[in-house]
């Protein structure tokens, strides 16, 4: 019926509607591929958090911008993941989180504008 229809609009659309002949056709209708779940690995059991090196590992910065605020002090011990300061970037204010756990030793100064890699702060 769908076929009909929808070769009547068409001829019609061309403008030879009263010459052109509704053909009918049967769709053969085949059944849908069953959808599978994606296959995943298996997860690792979680490791303990990542621990700072003997000297300390860098915090670069990710892009450029403005050190608005520090959100720790200097010398407070941080987790993996945990905010330690503002960068704002393009009038947004972006948290920057310490890439492991240890004491904060910021290379900067709030108001201060830096570009993209450059040190912020040795988290050891």
């Amino acid at each position: 019926m769908k076929l009909k229809l929808l070769a009547a609009v068409c001829a019609f659309a061309i403008g030879s509607a009263a010459s052109a002949p509704v053909v009918s056709a049967a769709v053969p209708q085949t059944a849908a591929p069953a959808v599978q779940a994606p296959k995943t690995a298996p997860q690792a059991a979680p490791s303990a958090p990542k621990a700072a090196p003997a000297n300390g590992e860098k915090l670069l910065s990710p892009f450029p911008g403005l050190i608005k605020k520090f959100i720790v002090n200097e010398g407070d011990t941080v987790k993996k993941d945990q905010p330690i300061l503002v960068l704002e970037a393009m009038k947004m204010d972006n948290d920057i989180t310490a890439p492991c756990a240890g004491k904060v030793s910021f290379k900067t100064a709030v108001g201060n504008n830096v570009e993209t890699n450059v040190m912020l702060a040795v988290i050891g």
